[in-house]
């Protein structure tokens, strides 16, 4: 019996997308016996430095990629929000399931968005998040916000904060959808690239067993845009990582409608554009609108990761 071996996190939500993982694949290869790796990253160690302090997103992914270079694993499951846009030499992604809902998501025991009173205390660990409702409410008060799911409700449920935001696809994975007060519209709040999907990494080489297994997992049109949604993510990250959002749907057939946030480090400068379009074509008209906006001023001066 063959036995593959999955690289994870240890967080409930990490383990629940491992878990799924698992049950797809034992779905077009019962004869294999699955098992899971538990992985510790700098961001498990570090539930209290800001993100933009310790490496940024990539942190939940480095250790899991050591683990498959050193062939203590054979995949990886990540959420692909937490994937850099450009992977360590040696690895593919090699799946991408189909996007749960990509949207944020405001949770409060008193208040909505809208009636959320001046000078709400909101907790966030995302510049992204942050910077797009300043926009909409630069009265609130954002407040950093680490650690897992149950951590941060708790925090909420103390009385710490008025309102936190979270993603709307592990809260529904985590059966706590009840919890959520606003979706917050992808106008709101554009979702980081990969938001809502689960992504599968493996090595490039020895993996010829895996391949058409892992194939019949990859979700067509999840995979086509999230791809996208890293197209754009990768040309903007070229020197550094900023404050941004990409999302890309389907809209009819092959039309794919894509918008974009950028915000320099700082929050004080921001560019929004959206493109619809052929799916081949959408992501580089929208970087060619995106650049219109003199969007790469916002890249240079940018240093820190987000």
């Amino acid at each position: 019996m063959k036995t593959i071996r999955i690289a994870t996190r240890k967080s409930p939500l990490a383990l629940w997308q491992a878990e799924n993982v698992r049950s797809l694949l034992q779905g077009v290869a019962p004869e294999w016996s699955i098992e899971f790796v538990g992985v510790v990253t700098e961001g498990d160690r570090d539930q209290t430095s800001p993100l933009t302090k310790i490496g940024g997103k990539g942190v939940f992914v480095k250790a899991l990629e050591i683990a498959l270079l050193e062939q203590k694993a054979d995949i990886a499951v990540h959420s692909m929000k937490d994937v850099p846009s450009v992977l360590a030499p040696g690895l593919q992604l090699s799946a991408v399931l189909a996007r749960e809902d990509p949207r944020d998501a405001l949770l409060s025991e008193l208040y909505t968005f809208d009636t959320l009173p001046m000078g709400a205390r909101v907790g966030t660990s995302s510049l992204r998040r942050r910077y797009q409702l300043a926009h909409k409410r630069p009265d609130l008060v954002f407040e950093e916000l680490r650690g897992n799911v149950d951590t941060r409700l708790r925090r909420l449920r103390s009385g710490d904060f008025d309102a936190i935001v979270l993603a709307v696809a592990g809260l529904k994975r985590l059966g706590l959808a009840d919890a959520i007060t606003d979706y917050l519209p992808i106008e709101t709040s554009v979702p980081a690239a990969g938001q809502g999907a689960i992504a599968i990494e493996c090595r490039d080489e020895g993996i010829e067993d895996l391949i058409v297994p892992l194939t019949e997992l990859d979700h067509d049109m999840t995979a086509l845009c999230t791809s996208a949604e890293r197209q754009v993510s990768s040309s903007l990250f070229a020197t550094c990582d900023l404050p941004v959002g990409v999302h890309a749907e389907s809209i009819r057939g092959d039309t794919v409608r894509m918008t974009a946030f950028v915000s320099d480090v700082e929050g004080l400068r921001q560019v929004r554009a959206t493109s619809e379009g052929p799916s081949a074509m959408v992501a580089d008209d929208l970087l060619h609108r995106l650049n219109h906006q003199n969007v790469r001023e916002l890249i240079v001066s940018g240093s820190t990761p987000t």
